[in-house]
């Protein structure tokens, strides 16, 4: 069975200071991404074990699980690249950059509208969540989510474009409890080609249904 592995992270630890501190890189990737990875793949032990004794009495909750892990997994994979050392402003008004540009400008009502609703859906997550900008493919417009925990409250068949993580993990070791002082900082860090470069292969999906 194919299993699911831990992605490298593209820079050193210290490489997002002084928005996020090395320590918590390291943490935040070695320690809690890799238990989500090791979650799915034993979730999906489980539920194979199951089909194959037809015990499929607990599958209620193996899915919860399976949707938890895998979907934090997912989410803290596209946020590791979402982020750069050299990141930061607005993106730009030329090539992919200048099409993401537009799309925010159409849907989300312009870059300063749209960061403040970003910044107000991560920063007031109930508990443990994302605020995320997605491209939803049905109406084939950008939407911004509070997404609760790593899977609750999206959209069916939205793509992920940019995400900041709102769980504790992510900022108590520096920010302590003051959640909106680690989302300001965040839009230092955006990799925005990175975000023009998803937002280019959500797109050309097509439709999706």
């Amino acid at each position: 069975m194919m299993t699911y592995t831990l992605p490298e992270l593209p820079y050193d630890y210290a490489a997002l200071e002084p928005v996020i501190s090395g320590q918590i890189i390291e943490l935040h990737h070695d320690k809690h991404h890799a238990a989500y990875v090791k979650g799915a793949n034993d979730t999906l032990e489980q539920l194979a074990e199951a089909r194959d004794k037809d015990q499929l009495g607990g599958i209620v909750g193996l899915e919860r699980t399976l949707a938890f892990h895998l979907a934090g997994h997912v989410l803290h994979s596209i946020y590791w690249t979402n982020l750069s050392g050299d990141g930061g402003g607005e993106p730009g008004k030329d090539g992919a950059e200048g099409e993401l540009r537009e799309a925010i400008d159409e849907h989300l009502g312009g870059f300063e509208k749209f960061k403040s609703q970003l910044t107000k859906a991560t920063a007031t997550t109930q508990g443990s969540g994302w605020g995320v900008l997605a491209w939803e493919p049905l109406g084939q417009r950008l939407i911004v989510e509070q997404v609760y925990d790593h899977q609750g409250n999206i959209g069916q068949g939205s793509i992920p474009l940019l995400v900041f993580d709102a769980w504790e993990h992510a900022f108590y070791l520096q920010y302590k409890n003051v959640k909106p002082d680690f989302v300001d900082a965040m839009w230092r860090i955006v990799n925005w080609q990175d975000v023009a470069a998803r937002f280019g292969r959500a797109k050309a999906a097509g439709a999706l249904v």
